[in-house]
């Protein structure tokens, strides 16, 4: 997995390529643990995410937790198969997906 920080119209926005599994959830949330307390705009943006598994659920759902106490964070460009697991997940319904 890769991730890709960059401040754009004043949001910050990730780009999560690859798989967001067991093994690259903890450097997604390493990632954003040290940072996020400076995130009031945070986009994450899934065009490269191939797969993603409860680990990475669990990195998204603390994320959104974190966020709405402040400030936005909002899902883009995530494809089919990352949307059927959020679906059957119940987490299209959490998740800002744009």
């Amino acid at each position: 997995m890769n991730i890709t920080q960059r401040e754009e119209d004043g949001r910050t926005v990730l780009y999560v390529d690859g798989r967001l599994d067991t093994s690259t959830a903890p450097v997604l949330e390493e990632h954003v643990d040290n940072k996020i307390a400076d995130y009031r705009e945070l986009v994450v943006d899934m065009q490269g995410l191939e797969y993603i598994s409860s680990a990475g659920l669990r990195v998204l759902l603390s994320m959104q937790k974190t966020m709405d106490r402040q400030g936005r964070m909002e899902i883009r460009h995530v494809g089919q198969t990352v949307m059927e697991v959020f679906e059957i997940t119940g987490f299209a319904d959490i998740l800002t997906i744009l």
